[in-house]
């Protein structure tokens, strides 16, 4: 019923992530930046998760997150919203800010 011969080979997904999303993930924000860890960040859609949520925030010009699956992630935030509730978002999307 299959033939062997018609088969493609796909990349194994990486212990470090999950295999929808490229691991190493960065992008500058365009203006002065407040800097927060993260944890429990496994992949670029947990990434985008994190920017959405932030990005809502009055007072936020742009987001980035330093992606690093299953360790501490960085994210950066371009603009004068306040910390408390970039925390709260970060949180709500789900996700802990470390320190």
């Amino acid at each position: 019923m299959f033939e062997s011969g018609n088969r493609t080979e796909l990349p194994l997904a990486s212990s470090a992530g999950c295999s929808c999303c490229t691991a190493n993930v960065f992008s500058q924000p365009t203006s002065s930046a407040a800097e927060l860890t993260l944890e429990g960040l496994t992949c670029r859609h947990c990434a985008q998760t994190v920017e959405k949520a932030v990005l809502v925030l009055e007072g936020v010009d742009s987001v980035a997150i330093e992606l690093v699956p299953g360790g501490l992630s960085r994210l950066l935030m371009g603009g004068k919203a306040a910390a408390a509730a970039v925390r709260q978002a970060v949180i709500a999307a789900g996700y802990v800010v470390s320190g």
